[in-house]
C-alpha cells in the first residue's frame, strides 16, 4: 500500500478476529436475554411491536414473522458463525464465504437491534453494525487488503472519538471545568470493582485525566489519516484511553469495540514477512468503489451534526445504521439515585411489614456487595433500570416520579409471577418458594464509602431512602397492564 499506509495485513486480522469475538459476546447475550425482555411473553413483545411495520422501515428477519423458535435459530447461527470467524476458518475460505459470513452476522444482528426497542437503543449496537458491515469488504487473510475499508472505519473511529468529545464540550459545564470525573466514577451506570479507588484519585489527577480525554477524543483522531507513524501513534493513543475507561468501569462492549477498531490505524512491522498474497478481484474493487462513494454520501448528515450547536449523539439516519453519529456522557450526574425493589409474603400492609430485597447482577443493592466485573458482556435490564430515575423530579416536599415505563411495570407483574425466565436476569431472589403477594420500589440515593467507613464496616455504599418510586402493589392492581 506503499509508505503512506504502509502494510496492513496483521492489523486486517487483528481487526477481524476481534469483530468476531465481539459478535460472539453480543449473540450470546441475544440468546440468554432477549426472550424475557422482548420475546412472546417478554417485557416489549416483538409481534406487538413490529405489527404491520414495513420491511424498509424496520428491515430483518422479523419484520417478517416472529417466533421464539426463530429467535433462537437467529442467535445460534449468531454464536456459531462469529465462533468460526474467531478461529480463522472463514477467513481461510474464498472471497466469497469472507465476505458472505460478515454480511451474515450483520442482518442477523440488524435483525435483534431493530426489533430491540429501548432494550438495544444504546449506541454501541449501531457502531457494532457498522463496523460489522464494513469488515465485510476486508476480505480473507490470502487476498491482498484494500485500503478503502481501512479508511472507512477509521472515518467510523473518528466520528466515535470526536463525537464523543464534542458532545461533552458542549452539553455540560463540567467537562469545561475538568470537573466532571469528581462525579463519573461514582454515577457511571454499572461501576466495576476498581470504580471506589479511581473516584479516591486526586482532584489534580482527575482534572488532568479529563483534559487528557479532551485531547485524545478531539485532537488525536485527526492522525488517524496522515502518513504513518503519525497513524499508528494516534490509534496507540486512543486505545490508551479506552483501556482507561475498560479497567474503571462497566460499558458492555463500547470501549473493546473502540479498541478493535484502533487497530486498524497501525501498520504490520518492518520485521513482518508478509504472506504471498492473491490479487483483489477487479469486480471487488470495483464494487467497494461504489460503497466508498455511498458511505460519502451517507456522512453529510453526521458531520452535520458534528458541526451542529445542537449536537445530538447515538443517532442513526438510515434503517440499516450505516454511518451513523456517535456520543456518550454528554450529561454527568452530581448524584446517584438508585431504584431498590422489595417485596414482602404478607397479605396486609401494615407499618410492621418485612420487606425482603431483590438484588440485580451488577447494579448497586446491597451496599456492602462488591460491584462486579461485566464488560464486555451486557446486562440489559440492569441498564434499563439504572435510566429510571432520571424521570423522577427531586424537591423540597420529596420525590414526584412523572410517568412508569409500561416495561417496568410488567417487570414487577413477572417477579409478582415468580416468572423463571425473568428470574434469571437477576441476581438475588428473595422469594426463591413462592412469588411474593406485593411488591415496592424504593427511592435511594447511592454515595461512595470514605476510606475510613471502608476499612471500619467493609460496604462499598452509603445509601440514604428519599421517597418511594412505586408504592406496594398486587398483581390485581396490574392485571391490564
Amino acid at each position: 500500500m506503499g509508505p503512506y499506509f504502509g502494510s496492513v495485513w496483521m492489523a486486517r486480522l487483528l481487526f477481524q478476529r476481534g469483530m468476531a469475538a465481539t459478535y460472539l459476546i453480543a449473540f450470546i447475550v441475544v440468546f440468554r436475554q432477549f426472550k424475557p425482555l422482548l420475546g412472546e411473553r417478554g417485557l416489549l413483545p416483538v409481534p406487538a411491536y413490529l405489527k404491520n411495520t414495513p420491511f424498509w422501515n424496520k428491515p430483518g428477519l422479523f419484520c417478517w414473522h416472529y417466533s421464539d423458535g426463530l429467535l433462537d435459530v437467529v442467535a445460534w447461527a449468531g454464536i456459531i458463525v462469529s465462533a468460526f470467524a474467531l478461529c480463522g476458518f472463514t477467513d481461510a475460505g474464498p472471497l466469497w464465504l469472507s465476505v458472505g459470513a460478515w454480511l451474515l452476522l450483520w442482518f442477523l444482528y440488524l435483525s435483534i437491534v431493530n426489533a430491540g426497542q429501548t432494550f438495544y437503543g444504546f449506541g454501541w449496537e449501531s457502531m457494532l453494525l457498522e463496523a460489522g458491515f464494513f469488515t465485510a469488504f476486508l476480505g480473507p487473510s490470502r487476498m491482498a487488503p484494500s485500503v478503502l475499508p481501512i479508511l472507512i472505519l477509521r472515518w467510523v473511529l473518528f466520528r466515535t472519538e470526536v463525537g464523543a468529545g464534542l458532545i461533552k464540550l458542549r452539553h455540560d459545564p463540567c467537562w469545561r471545568q475538568l470537573t466532571c470525573l469528581f462525579y463519573h466514577y461514582e454515577t457511571q451506570p454499572l461501576p466495576n470493582p476498581l470504580s471506589w479507588y479511581f473516584h479516591r484519585l486526586p482532584a489534580p489527577f482527575h482534572k488532568f485525566s479529563v483534559l487528557f480525554s479532551h485531547f485524545v477524543q478531539i485532537i488525536v483522531p485527526f492522525g488517524l489519516f496522515a502518513p504513518q507513524p503519525i497513524a499508528a501513534i494516534a490509534g496507540g493513543l486512543i486505545i490508551f484511553h479506552q483501556i482507561w475507561l475498560i479497567v474503571s468501569g462497566n460499558y458492555s462492549w463500547l470501549n473493546w469495540l473502540t479498541v478493535i477498531l484502533g487497530f486498524t490505524a497501525f501498520r504490520d512491522p518492518a520485521s513482518f514477512t508478509t504472506p504471498q498474497l492473491a490479487l483483489r478481484p477487479v469486480a471487488y474493487d470495483l464494487f467497494f468503489y461504489f460503497i466508498t462513494a455511498a458511505t460519502v454520501w451517507l456522512s453529510i448528515e453526521p458531520v452535520k451534526n458534528l458541526f451542529s450547536k445542537h449536537q445530538v449523539m447515538n443517532r442513526s439516519y438510515n434503517s440499516f445504521h450505516l454511518v451513523n453519529t456517535y456520543g456518550a456522557f454528554g450529561q454527568v450526574g452530581r448524584k446517584r439515585y438508585e431504584i431498590v425493589i422489595e417485596g414482602t409474603d404478607e397479605c396486609v400492609i401494615t407499618p410492621y411489614t418485612q420487606w425482603r430485597e431483590y438484588g440485580f447482577k451488577a447494579k448497586p443493592g446491597d451496599p456492602k456487595r462488591m460491584p462486579p466485573q461485566v464488560a464486555p458482556y451486557h446486562l440489559r435490564l440492569d441498564w434499563l433500570v439504572w435510566f429510571l430515575p432520571f424521570t423522577v423530579a427531586i424537591t423540597s416536599r420529596g420525590i414526584q416520579v412523572r410517568r412508569y415505563d409500561v416495561w417496568f411495570l410488567r417487570f414487577i407483574q413477572k417477579l409478582l409471577k415468580g416468572d423463571p425466565a425473568l428470574l434469571k436476569l437477576i441476581g438475588k431472589d428473595p422469594f426463591p418458594n413462592q412469588p411474593p403477594a406485593f411488591i415496592r420500589a424504593l427511592f435511594y440515593e447511592y454515595r461512595y464509602t470514605d476510606r475510613q467507613q471502608k476499612r471500619e464496616t467493609g460496604a462499598w455504599w452509603i445509601r440514604q431512602q428519599l421517597g418511594i418510586y412505586l408504592p406496594p402493589v398486587s398483581l390485581n392492581d396490574l392485571k391490564r397492564i
